[in-house]
């Protein structure tokens, strides 16, 4: 046990929400005889519900700070009429139809964070209040009309990486970013090793970060083929580019910035971090602006995969988003969450929804079943914080964690101040 926790980085509960993602996709493959780990399908779950992954990161910031965001769904369905109406009939070109898209979203952020920041009216009110403005705003601009968006658009919400250079059985384009992912995860992590060498004279044992990233290498490997050996003309989607790029950046921004630090403690305590010199009212401006701005990425690239807007876009988007935080391990009360739990709990409810539907559940009995979902995992992390049990996203390996710290007792000393996740 304690080789698997040097291999995984010391505690295992972090992983648990991961491999019940594993056990879900298992669980599926076998109930659709297959059809789950297929290229096509693996496309259609990304290019079906990178938009709301996207939000899901919005909505991280937003919960973080101890506040929730109601409206952006409706911001979405502000936007994407926006988008289409400036390039049909405004005479934008396609480019400038998004940038403008943009600062839609980012202008209606600045209106909700102020009336939180610096008026004073809770998220849940300003947002409430927003859901039913911009829904209005939406039907009146489009008059319930459905307005085409040019190819460009479209690419950019049902398009794949392109093909090009030798046969060799993959798309070249999703096997050269597998290779660079790989590169790219095997040089940090030998440069994390040499930093924490350094720093403190030790580190974990190289065979296993060997062990490590071998593991990894395979992981990516098997995706790089999923997605690359799908039939001609399709590869790894071009939202999911959009996704891990956006990852990426806010992973960095919530671990290693001041503005992500301040996040997270507001979201703590509020009066502390005032104390401490945050600007609280910079922070709760920014999250909800933040959450507007991703939410019109997300309008942008759900038009372009249906080619048009619709009187119906953006309806219960933010219900998803909210699911997906809270499964991914955020905490109701604020102060609690990561960008990568987020996204495992969005690709839970993902996979949850698309393997229902592969199997032919009925939509009303999905619609149970994920609430039935969100309740459980909610309550369920609630009670064991209360009684200082692993949460959620550890319960599955709760068992060999205590195994493990039974094996450790007198070799190791657990760090004091770790909280539990």
């Amino acid at each position: 046990m304690k080789a698997i926790r040097q291999i995984f980085g010391g505690n295992l509960r972090q992983y648990g929400m991961s491999f019940a993602l594993i056990l879900l996709l298992i669980f599926f493959q076998w109930r659709t005889h297959g059809i789950m780990l297929t290229a096509t399908n693996a496309q259609n779950i990304l290019n079906g519900y990178s938009y709301v992954l996207i939000l899901a990161i919005g909505m991280l910031f937003v919960i973080i700070t101890g506040q929730i965001d109601l409206a952006p769904g409706s911001v979405a369905a502000v936007v994407g009429i926006c988008v289409a109406l400036s390039i049909k009939n405004w005479g934008f070109p396609w480019w400038a139809g998004v940038l403008f898209g943009l600062l839609v979203g980012i202008a209606i952020g600045a209106w909700q964070g102020a009336w939180l920041a610096f008026v004073g009216v809770p998220g849940f009110i300003t947002t409430l209040a927003g859901q039913m403005l911009f829904r209005g705003l939406d039907q009146y601009i489009g008059k319930a009309a459905s307005v085409p968006v040019p190819k460009e658009i479209r690419y950019i919400g049902n398009g794949y990486l392109p093909e090009w250079g030798p046969n060799t059985g993959l798309n070249n384009s999703t096997l050269l970013l597998g290779v660079l992912a790989l590169v790219a995860i095997v040089a940090l992590e030998i440069r994390r090793r040499a930093r924490t060498l350094k720093a403190h004279g030790t580190a974990v044992p190289l065979w296993a970060m060997v062990a490590r990233l071998a593991v990894m290498t395979v992981a990516l490997g098997y995706l790089t083929y999923l997605f690359g050996s799908g039939r001609y003309g399709t590869s790894f989607p071009v939202t999911g580019v959009i996704l891990v790029v956006l990852v990426l950046i806010y992973n960095f921004i919530a671990t290693r910035t001041t503005i992500g630090r301040g996040v997270y403690a507001v979201g703590g305590n509020r009066a502390a971090a005032a104390l401490t010199g945050i600007n609280t009212k910079k922070v709760y401006f920014l999250a909800m602006a933040n959450m507007s701005f991703l939410a019109a990425v997300a309008a942008i690239m759900y038009v372009g995969r249906s080619t048009a807007t619709g009187p119906s876009d953006g309806v219960g988007w933010e219900l998803d988003a909210i699911a997906a935080v809270f499964i991914g391990g955020a905490a109701v009360s604020g102060g609690v969450g990561t960008v990568i739990g987020s996204l495992i709990g969005g690709l839970v409810m993902a996979i949850l929804n698309n393997g229902m539907y592969l199997v032919g559940v009925g939509a009303d009995l999905s619609q149970m079943i994920r609430g039935l979902v969100l309740l459980v995992a909610v309550a369920f992390d609630l009670y064991n914080k209360t009684q200082g049990r692993p949460s959620i996203t550890g319960t599955l390996l709760r068992g060999l964690h205590i195994r493990e710290r039974g094996e450790a007792t007198g070799m190791e000393r657990p760090r004091a101040g770790v909280a539990q996740s």
